[in-house]
């Protein structure tokens, strides 16, 4: 999988020539880069998307994991910074995580891509016209995405910065606004992107797929029960996705680019991530499970073992990305990849969505499917509500163990409405509005149209 995706890293090292115009909030007086200029031929279209890829291996290298992770319940740490910060609910506007700069970079990438890929295709072109920017917006609506479940309302910019004649400071967009914009961005991603591309690329560039099980993310998020339940049905109808079984758990994330896997982000040895100094530094690690997360694990559960070390009371790393009996000390940085949705996921979004709709059956029948992988029994509805008070929260119960540390945690707990019951006891968190992040000082500093957060002002 490696080698395959070297193949993009070169393409990317061509693609950052023409990407680098900084974070939209902080415009320079002129544009540095002019994307009529650059964007001649197909391979520069080409180009100019992989510029974009570029830019999510940045986003996410470590803050997937404080986003999704660190104000939850299924970690602990002892590090200062923002671990400490997010797990003590202490968050201030000077913190890392809270700095949005790198998703505006990624979204003034995809606006020139968006803007200048018509202008060299022909007619003839048009599917691939169309195909590189169902991934330019796909990829834009997936930041958008983000940023409202972190921020709440952002700055909503489409169009790239090109002139000084263009507004430099803009206003925040409500969540709902932001949200729509982000909704039509995938639906065109999934209308455009190819079904697959050649070999491994398929989990690392946006298909079709990727495209709907974001979607299926963004309408769970809103609520929108029986739009999730079609968008994962598309996910799910596809051949190319199917459950791994439970010996090959660990080389989801250890190997990528599994039958299992729908969109990962791409790392190799020279593109890396944080991975193993957010998880596998053994005693400093960012993160090791807490007691609440080991207390939780049904017992007869095989993921157990594949997740830490059982033999250890108080576990020193998640192995769970690495491998079992991984033992590597060193705090290099990892070039495994990042996956941001697979299918177990959608499965149990899809099984969560139908339990909302009282279609019980539907989503026992999901549930039991994730339950059964991992060597659990069966249940009916009686024993979901006996182990779990209701069928909602027997599935959400299993997106905690099956999902744990991908990312996922902090937003289930969100758009669920239990992030407050949840971690009051654990950090004092009471206030709906401190659900977001604080906005970055910088961000203030350099826009005076932007306001802090209410909680944070």
């Amino acid at each position: 999988m490696k080698k395959s995706f070297k193949y993009i890293i070169g393409i990317l090292a061509l693609s950052l020539s023409i990407s680098s115009c900084s974070d939209m909030l902080d415009k320079e007086p002129i544009s540095n880069f002019s994307g009529q200029g650059f964007y001649k031929s197909a391979s520069d279209a080409q180009a100019g998307v992989n510029g974009i890829y570029n830019s999510l291996q940045s986003l996410f290298r470590t803050n997937f994991a404080y986003w999704g992770e660190g104000r939850a319940d299924n970690v602990t740490t002892r590090h200062s910074g923002d671990p400490f910060a997010l797990q003590q609910n202490s968050l201030t506007p000077i913190i890392n995580s809270a700095r949005w700069e790198n998703f505006y970079t990624l979204i003034s990438r995809a606006n020139y891509a968006i803007k200048y890929i018509p202008t060299v295709f022909e007619s003839d072109d048009s599917a691939l016209s169309n195909q590189l920017l169902g991934q330019a917006r796909g990829l834009r609506g997936l930041a958008y995405f983000y940023l409202v479940r972190i921020w709440g309302d952002v700055p909503l910019i489409l169009e790239p910065y090109e002139s000084v004649d263009q507004e430099l400071f803009v206003n925040r967009n409500t969540q709902a606004e932001v949200l729509k914009q982000a909704q039509e961005d995938l639906l065109f991603a999934a209308e455009n992107c190819a079904d697959s591309y050649n070999g491994d690329r398929n989990r690392v560039f946006l298909t079709k797929g990727a495209a709907n099980a974001f979607l299926t993310q963004l309408a769970m998020w809103q609520k929108q029960y029986q739009d999730a339940v079609s968008y994962a049905e598309k996910v799910m109808d596809e051949s190319q996705y199917s459950l791994v079984s439970i010996n090959d758990w660990n080389s989801i994330f250890n190997k990528g680019a599994s039958s299992e896997s729908i969109f990962e982000i791409g790392y190799n040895e020279v593109q890396t991530n944080s991975l193993r100094v957010l998880y596998a530094l053994g005693s400093d690690a960012d993160y090791v499970p807490s007691n609440k997360f080991i207390a939780s694990i049904e017992e007869g559960d095989l993921r157990k073992s594949l997740i830490y070390d059982v033999k250890e009371v108080q576990p020193r790393k998640v192995w769970k990305f690495f491998g079992v009996g991984f033992n590597d000390e060193s705090a290099d940085p990892s070039s495994n990849n990042i996956v941001l949705t697979r299918l177990a996921d959608i499965m149990l979004l899809k099984a969560e969505a139908h339990a909302q709709l009282n279609q019980n059956e539907e989503a026992l029948t999901l549930l039991n499917s994730i339950r059964k992988r991992a060597g659990l029994s069966t249940v009916d509805l009686e024993a979901a509500k006996n182990l779990y008070t209701d069928l909602p929260s027997a599935i959400l119960h299993e997106r905690s163990i099956e999902l744990c540390f991908e990312g996922h945690r902090w937003f289930d707990l969100v758009r669920t409405d239990k992030a407050i019951s949840t971690m009051k006891p654990i950090n004092g968190l009471t206030d709906i509005r401190n659900l977001v992040w604080p906005l970055h000082e910088n961000a203030l500093l350099r826009n005076p149209k932007l306001q802090q957060n209410e909680f944070y002002k």
